[in-house]
């Protein structure tokens, strides 16, 4: 549906070249919900403004349903446009337009009758449950109801492609997720391809099937949302999963765990799916002559299939909780193991097996 083939961008700024864009190469699938992340800064809003030629990239292609659109003519250009619609963060309504004109824009411009119009706009409003506001004002709007009223106008010519910017940045928390819920309903209901940029690691998670992580203008990291959240391959996207998903124990667990009397090694067990509804845990506590002192634990669920950890203390002699670590792997769950300074390291199975076997 829309794929970015060795795309950059450069702009000019103050007689210096600045590289927005770094041979971006991505695809979107037809009926993704494609999410972006990534700082400010990184080049989310410069990459998605090149899908519908707000910014002609530098070098590389834009392919948007089979057609480089840089490579067509002005009039292939304008009836392209149409089949893409586009959110912006700050609404971009016309204040001294009513709601109805300012949904109604882009068709007027197009040359629909008055009929067509009307029609199409009300069906629109319904849609996002605005047609009460139809002759309302923009300033007499929350904030909740103007981006409605902007999603509303991108939905009105019936794309195929929706591109949001930024689109629930200056909204609360409640309201964010009706809009969320609102875009997740234009994509099933629609089957409108969405793509996303934002900085909060929330919209991903709620709404998005697919992901891609932006740094200093590159594509560090892609994948299913599942996949990224359950485990991420780089620094940035691990922060960006933290904002969400809390799975550090805090610094005063530790220095209590230091004061204690007894040996003890502490281990972040990650649970995957269907091994989230087993009780592994004290399941070994039961086998093996150890303790366990449940530190922190978190569970979610993404694309409908539940993920968490549990940090774990286990108490007892270092044979029994290698043996104990061993039987967890066995039950292919992935263990690591947090040192004092809270970082983790892999586990080396064949030095635990072979421990557990040797005593």
């Amino acid at each position: 549906m829309i794929e970015f083939r060795q795309v950059s961008k450069v702009f000019d700024s103050g007689g210096k070249k600045v590289e927005a864009l770094k041979n971006i190469q991505l695809s979107v699938n037809k009926g993704d919900i494609f999410g972006v992340i990534g700082f400010s800064g990184a080049g989310k809003s410069t990459l998605i403004r090149t899908v519908n030629l707000l910014e002609y990239p530098t070098s590389g292609e834009v392919i948007v349903k089979g057609k480089n659109l840089a490579k067509l003519s002005h009039n292939e250009i304008r009836e392209a446009k149409k089949d893409i619609g586009m959110i912006f963060q700050h609404f971009n309504l016309i204040n001294s337009r009513n709601v109805f004109h300012n949904v109604a824009m882009p068709l007027l411009l197009s040359g629909y009758n008055k009929k067509a119009v009307e029609d199409q706009v009300y069906e629109t409003l319904r849609f996002v449950g605005l047609e009460e506001k139809a002759n309302n004002y923009p300033d007499q709007l929350s904030g909740g109801q103007k981006q409605r009223v902007g999603i509303a106008r991108a939905l009105v010519t019936n794309p195929s492609i929706l591109l949001c910017d930024e689109a629930t940045s200056a909204l609360d928390p409640e309201t964010t997720k009706s809009i969320l819920n609102l875009l997740k309903r234009i994509n099933e209901e629609y089957n409108i391809t969405i793509l996303i940029i934002t900085h909060e690691m929330e919209v991903i998670k709620e709404i998005c099937n697919r992901v891609g992580v932006m740094e200093d203008g590159q594509i560090i990291e892609t994948g299913s949302v599942y996949e990224v959240f359950a485990h991420p391959k780089t620094a940035t996207t691990r922060n960006f999963v933290k904002s969400v998903i809390r799975d550090e124990v805090p610094q005063s667990v530790y220095q209590l765990l230091k004061e204690k009397d007894h040996f003890s090694r502490i281990f972040k067990i990650e649970f995957f799916g269907a091994d989230s509804g087993q009780p592994t845990v004290s399941k070994t506590a039961k086998i093996y002559n150890v303790e366990i002192n449940v530190l922190f634990g978190n569970i979610t669920e993404l694309q409908g299939i539940p993920f968490g950890d549990l940090v774990v203390e286990l108490i007892g002699d270092n044979y029994e909780i290698e043996r104990a670590i061993e039987y967890i792997i066995s039950q292919e769950i992935e263990v690591k193991e947090v040192i004092e300074d809270g970082s983790e390291q892999r586990i080396d199975i064949e030095r635990v097996v072979g421990n557990a076997l040797h005593g």
